[in-house]
C-alpha cells in the first residue's frame, strides 16, 4: 500500500557515464516495509511514459542501523527553530522504538 509523499525527495544514482536525477514531491508516492533481511523503500510518480518514475531500495538490518547511527550523530544540525521537522522525527523514532521492543503503537 502506497501513501502520498507529505514533504520531497531528491535521488540521484551516479554511474562513471551517467548521472540521473529525481524529485519526488506530493503528487508522489512511497511504501516502506520490513522484510525478512531488511527494509525496503519505493519512491513513485505516476503518470504516462514521459514524466513517470519510481526507485526501488532494499537495505539489510545493519546498514540501516549504521545509517541510523550516523543519522543520530549528525541530527544537531537540523536548526533549532525547525520544531515541525524534529518533532516528526522524533514521533517516528519513538514510534520504532517502540515497534522494535513489541509495544503496540497508535498506528
Amino acid at each position: 500500500m502506497t501513501k502520498p509523499i507529505p514533504d520531497r525527495a531528491e535521488i540521484a544514482l551516479e554511474y562513471p557515464d551517467k548521472l540521473y536525477v529525481g524529485a519526488f514531491e506530493r503528487s508522489s508516492r512511497f511504501e516502506a516495509h520490513v522484510d525478512a533481511s531488511g527494509i525496503s523503500l519505493m519512491l513513485e510518480h505516476p503518470g504516462t511514459d514521459d514524466v513517470r518514475k519510481s526507485i526501488h531500495m532494499h537495505l539489510n538490518f545493519g546498514l540501516f542501523a549504521d545509517i541510523l547511527s550516523d543519522l543520530a550523530s549528525t541530527v544537531g544540525r537540523i536548526p533549532k527553530d525547525d520544531i515541525l521537522h524534529h518533532d516528526q522525527l522524533a514521533q517516528a523514532v519513538t514510534e520504532l522504538q517502540r515497534a522494535l521492543v513489541g509495544i503496540p503503537t497508535k498506528n
